[in-house]
């Protein structure tokens, strides 16, 4: 009888819901199987958008990447169809449009991307980003196309709106209000 209890007790125990957290892999500590939640990473910003010593971190950490890895395996050959710039740091378009691949490089060579990941993104990210920052009428197009001819232009950006314009005109303070006599 005893025995038959103990059988009871235990099928009990067994089909009862276990306590919430509780894992048979808790003890190993993985995250998702019950161990404590991996630490959240931060949210990626776009480099526009930093300041300061994180902008030039990210800068730093970009260029690296770039001048290491992006040139030398994709960087193809310098010609009026695909211009380059040694200074492309001061391009902020072209920060930008690398930043952005960069970011997506990331991800895509991450496991959790998959077999497919590395395809994904040369496919939906790398060809689109160098063919536009090395198009002919790109923003390198005033600098250099040919390595025996080094060159840096920052091409001028269109004018403010008409609307962005008459704001600042509003915003001119007239002669009485810096408390000088009309």
């Amino acid at each position: 009888m005893e025995q038959t209890a103990e059988q009871a007790r235990q099928l009990d125990h067994l089909a009862s819901t276990p306590p919430s957290g509780a894992s048979p892999f808790a003890a190993f500590g993985m995250p998702g199987f019950g161990g404590p939640p991996a630490p959240a990473m931060p949210e990626p910003r776009p480099i526009l958008e930093l300041e300061g010593e994180a902008y030039e971190d990210e800068l730093d950490a970009l260029s690296d990447w770039v001048d290491d890895f992006l040139l030398p395996v994709y960087g193809a050959e310098v010609t009026t169809a695909a211009p380059w710039c040694l200074q492309w740091q001061e391009h902020s378009d072209v920060v930008a449009w690398l930043h952005a691949l960069w970011l997506a490089y990331q991800q895509h060579k991450d496991p959790e991307a998959g077999l497919a990941g590395m395809f994904v993104w040369h496919r939906d990210f790398l060809t689109h980003a160098m063919a536009a920052i090395r198009a002919p009428g790109g923003p390198l197009s005033a600098c250099m196309t040919s390595p025996e001819r080094p060159a840096h232009r920052l091409l001028p950006g269109p004018p403010p709106s008409a609307r962005a314009e008459k704001e600042s005109e509003a915003q001119v303070p007239g002669p009485g209000e810096y408390g000088l006599a009309s």
